[in-house]
């Protein structure tokens, strides 16, 4: 079996604020202790509401935002330190693919500069070369060649988070993290940017790491889905796996939300309330004041991420482990 591509263990991100200046500073865990791997050539959906520290996550995979206790290892080694010479070399080998892409794209140049810049940057290519892998690029995305030279204000939302994408692949990565790619396009374009990603994961072999809220769009191109809340995973399995049988409460209430074509939702679980705050949180499990199954004990410990069937781990006293088959 091959090693990860990327390994995280125990990764925990603090970010401090305070609302003024005589007031006592608050301090909020957006990640708390989140370990996962991701194989060469997998992808890995992140799923979760908004506030569970999914993007968070993606930029502490990649060395971006730095974790003030874990660890990551890529392709076997540490993460190199942020703005390193050793982490510039590395980004070579890892790209982001932004959820804004025209915040993302420089507004005073024009596609095809900002294509190439990567192999510009990391000395991949000469510039006779540099410009035959931007025409590669940008027809493997799906642009025209007479839309080189425009700007990004002169493309639609479509086509400017294709452009962003074609500037990720440039350096021929070995690792995308995703970060709600297709967050902001209409639904048409949304399946034609995720069946694109996936057309272009499989002849290169990338791996990827998908960071949604759109559980229809995760479940159409991750191999396997880790659940995010209040910076913890609380569940993690194949996506078959999650979305035939989830076991978690929350997972189970993710995907009854889910609409089927032609039929009526049916057994939706509701969650009530709302998150609770990261910076107050609750005691034991971060989940139980919005939990059916809620006990004592899920009130008084916090549950760990642990074994629960084949290919499958949850963080929940309530869920137990799958007996183990037994061959005849």
């Amino acid at each position: 079996m091959s090693a990860p591509l990327i390994e995280a263990s125990e990764l925990v991100r603090i970010y401090h604020s305070r609302k003024g200046f005589f007031s006592k500073a608050t301090h909020m865990r957006a990640v708390d202790g989140v370990s996962l791997k991701v194989m060469p050539g997998e992808t890995l959906g992140i799923v979760g509401e908004s506030g569970s520290g999914k993007s968070t996550l993606g930029r502490m995979l990649l060395g971006i935002d730095p974790a003030q206790a874990g660890a990551v290892r890529f392709d076997g080694r540490p993460m190199p330190r942020l703005g390193t010479a050793e982490w510039r070399a590395l980004r070579a080998r890892m790209q982001l693919v932004y959820q804004d892409p025209l915040a993302a794209l420089d507004k005073r140049l024009p596609i095809a500069r900002q294509i190439g810049e990567p192999l510009e940057i990391h000395k991949l290519a000469g510039p006779e070369e540099r410009a035959a892998r931007v025409a590669e690029l940008m027809a493997a995305v799906g642009l025209r060649p007479d839309q080189a030279e425009r700007f990004p204000h002169e493309l639609s939302g479509g086509q400017r988070q294709r452009a962003v994408i074609a500037r990720a692949l440039a350096s021929r990565p070995q690792l995308l993290v995703c970060d709600e790619p297709v967050a902001a396009l209409d639904v048409s374009i949304q399946a034609q940017v995720v069946n694109m990603l996936r057309d272009l994961q499989e002849e290169n072999g990338i791996a990827m790491v998908f960071i949604s809220h759109d559980l229809k769009v995760v479940r159409n191109i991750a191999d396997r889905v880790a659940v995010m809340y209040l910076g913890h995973i609380v569940e993690e399995a194949s996506s078959d796996v999650l979305f035939r049988a989830p076991r978690h409460p929350y997972t189970k209430a993710l995907v009854s939300s889910v609409p089927v074509p032609g039929q009526r939702l049916k057994d939706r679980t509701i969650l009530q309330g709302e998150p609770p705050n990261p910076a107050n949180r609750p005691s034991g499990c971060p989940f139980h004041p919005r939990c059916p199954l809620a006990a004592a004990i899920c009130r008084a410990e916090t549950p760990v991420l642990r074994w629960v069937g084949p290919n499958r781990s949850a963080a929940c006293h309530m869920v137990s482990p799958e007996p183990a088959s037994v061959a005849a």
